[in-house]
């Protein structure tokens, strides 16, 4: 298949490039394709004409620039999102929207894919507004990833934090298993519940043992998702 990704200069574009061996891949810069003009889309997928759009293009870290400068968030995370959508369903080509745990609540953990969402933050609202837009279109896929980069590129991590952390090497993988699959709808994609601290201390021990973990301030504390879906759709029961 042919694939386009969004936001080609991000380092999960960088990671799917790295991993297929499958596909036609087309990492697309902003440069060459805006996501905050329609237009600029059209003429992209007129161009390329793929079969997927993964649409990984987002504003996302530091999260408190969504506090910050909400105008940012709701041009990128929803409005750019809207325009991928409109031009996927112009053009007939499936989309794979990238989106956050940081949907759910974060109150109880083990959420589930049919659970009630309220997003912990401003980023999390940003992509639920992505994902309304995307399940307007039949011909979708939403992955709500707890995704962290490898290796980990701070020296401390909340003990009281529980997700159901996945590197980003290890989401790559998972995605292209589910758009081989050739499945639709919305999968929550990690691994099993943990504290960010456990999480990276068991693959980054070098890099937290020399330093003190640090607690959370405020709420969330357990934004953990139940990934039984997954497992059940991948036949894989070591997620």
């Amino acid at each position: 298949m042919k694939i386009i990704i969004s936001g080609g200069n991000g380092r999960f574009a960088k990671e799917l490039i790295k991993q297929n061996t499958t596909h036609e891949i087309l990492a697309l810069s902003k440069e060459e394709m805006d996501i905050t003009n329609l237009e600029s889309i059209d003429s992209a997928l007129s161009k390329h004409n793929p079969d997927i759009f993964i649409h990984a293009a987002a504003l996302s870290r530091p999260m408190n620039v969504h506090d910050i400068y909400p105008d940012k968030g709701i041009s990128l995370n929803i409005i750019g999102t809207s325009n991928c959508v409109i031009s996927c369903i112009k053009h007939n080509v499936k989309i794979v929207y990238i989106s956050t745990d940081y949907v759910y609540p974060g109150e109880d953990g083990n959420y589930s894919e049919l659970d009630s969402l309220y997003p912990v933050n401003k980023y999390g609202w940003s992509k639920l507004g992505g994902e309304c837009a995307v399940m307007m279109y039949d011909n979708s896929l939403i992955l709500r990833m707890a995704m962290v980069e490898y290796p980990f590129p701070h020296q401390k991590a909340f003990v009281d934090l529980y997700k159901s952390s996945i590197w980003h090497i290890d989401a790559a993988k998972v995605l292209y298993k589910l758009i081989d699959k050739g499945v639709k709808g919305i999968y929550n994609v990690g691994e099993e519940r943990k504290s960010m601290f456990d999480f990276v201390f068991q693959k980054d021990f070098s890099i937290l043992k020399e330093t003190k973990n640090i607690t959370l301030e405020k709420t969330p504390n357990d934004i953990s998702m139940n990934i039984k879906k997954l497992k059940l759709t991948l036949n894989d029961t070591t997620i």
